[in-house]
């Protein structure tokens, strides 16, 4: 039986199996029919034309793991930001783990979206946010169909957050190949600032296909740092769909952090709904081996007088391939927007592939908007200038990979979180830098 079919022959048990209300029921009931009508998306369409995934939809997923399997603490510490105090959010293979979370509901709500889905006393925030801003696409709409859980985050008015929150999904290959459909929910209201961290991380080498759905609703003058790692194991692929609305003078940033993976797709939508609006989207990729990372931006300015800052740098070796197809859309009542977009690529084999698509649809005059690629090898003229010096290929190539990547770097505002994600670069380098920053 072909994914799709099995996926759609399930769908009536899973209904049976959890608990919600009406309106819930409706949504799930729309969403697989979206589903069904347009299946998973292939090279046809434009937006998939350099990513496939025929060879991951081959796989034979259980949908509903059968069983539960314990992690202790010190076997997944790692995967952690564990020298920070923060909440934690943790899933394994797709159930709630207690033991391994801390959660909260003293002032706000950092819990579980199964309570959300199925409490009466979040009936109207679920009402008002979910699935809102997630778009009709197929994949967004088959992780609706399926949503049962994930992390549910309410941040209320003039509150500062003191801790950042940890999300975190580890497969441990109880099934022979294991399909999880995450489904995460965060508001922020008025004047309120939140850091959040997000991992998926397989810890066999079973296969796992991860299709990940996270709505972010962010608020007037609301601030939101949200930081996604995925360096993952080499049978595992994520389908990371994110999509944030923000309001007035609020200001989101995205920073995304692509070392690892069979196939990682992550699209990114920002809808600015609202004045002085401020959109900040970074990321580094590192790839090797024959890793694909798929990066599909949308940043669609509505109102006047906002911002959008997109950075992208990807480095690519062996026969590795990157795709980045970023869009910003400009409408005509946007005036004043000041737009910038860059994907910067440097290819360390002949081997190794990239495709970039910089785009933008302006229907407004009086903008300023930008965009460019580039792609290429490591200076050479650096590189001697620095074995000149007494420093060996290996450690010279680290270093200018690392400078080329240290724009996105420098504007990750957790210290620790920083120094970890140095020490991941290092790694996939193959050097000891020698410092953190």
């Amino acid at each position: 039986m072909e994914l799709k079919e099995k996926l759609l022959s399930s769908f009536m048990v899973f209904e049976n199996k959890v608990d919600i209300d009406t309106y819930v029921h409706d949504v799930r009931t729309d969403a697989i029919k979206t589903f069904e009508e347009k299946g998973f998306p292939s090279k046809k369409e434009e937006a998939w034309k350099y990513t496939s995934l025929n060879k991951i939809l081959k796989e034979d997923y259980s949908v509903f793991p059968k069983q539960e399997n314990a992690i202790e603490y010190r076997d997944v510490k790692k995967y952690f930001i564990y020298d920070i105090d923060s909440y934690k959010i943790v899933f394994i293979d797709g159930k709630y783990s207690s033991h391994l979370s801390q959660t909260t509901h003293d002032g706000m709500d950092v819990c579980l979206m199964s309570a959300a889905l199925s409490k009466p006393k979040y009936r109207l925030v679920i009402e008002h946010y979910f699935n809102k801003a997630a778009t009709k696409d197929s994949l967004p709409a088959l992780n609706t169909a399926f949503s049962s859980e994930g992390a549910y985050i309410h941040i209320p008015k003039n509150k500062l957050v003191e801790k950042p929150i940890q999300i975190i999904h580890f497969s441990t290959g109880n099934e022979s190949a294991t399909m999880l459909q995450p489904r995460n929910l965060i508001v922020v209201e008025e004047n309120s600032h939140v850091q959040i961290i997000e991992r998926h991380q397989s810890l066999t080498d079973n296969s796992v296909l991860t299709n990940s759905v996270t709505e972010i609703f962010a608020k007037k003058r609301a601030i939101v740092d949200y930081y996604k790692i995925q360096n993952d194991n080499s049978n595992a692929s994520l389908i990371d769909n994110t999509f944030l609305k923000q309001k007035q003078e609020s200001v989101c940033s995205v920073h995304t952090f692509a070392f690892g993976g069979k196939l990682t797709r992550n699209n990114l939508n920002f809808y600015q709904e609202g004045q002085r609006i401020d959109s900040i989207l970074k990321g580094v990729t590192i790839l090797g081996n024959k890793q694909h990372v798929d990066h599909n931006t949308l940043v669609h300015h509505i109102e006047p007088n906002c911002e959008s800052h997109q950075d992208y740098k990807g480095i690519f070796g062996e026969n590795s391939t990157g795709v980045f197809n970023g869009k910003i859309i400009v409408e005509k009542e946007a005036q004043k927007t000041n737009a910038f977009q860059s994907n910067n690529n440097i290819l360390i084999s002949d081997k190794a592939t990239i495709n970039t698509k910089p785009q933008l649809e302006i229907f407004a005059d009086d903008v300023k908007c930008s965009h460019g690629c580039t792609i290429g090898q490591l200076d050479e003229s650096a590189m001697f200038y620095m074995r000149s010096r007494g420093i060996p290929e290996k450690e010279a190539k680290a270093l200018l990979m690392y400078a080329f990547s240290n724009d996105v770097m420098s504007s990750v505002k957790i210290p620790e979180l920083k120094q970890r994600i140095t020490k991941i670069i290092a790694n996939k380098l193959g050097v000891n830098l020698g410092f953190d920053l």
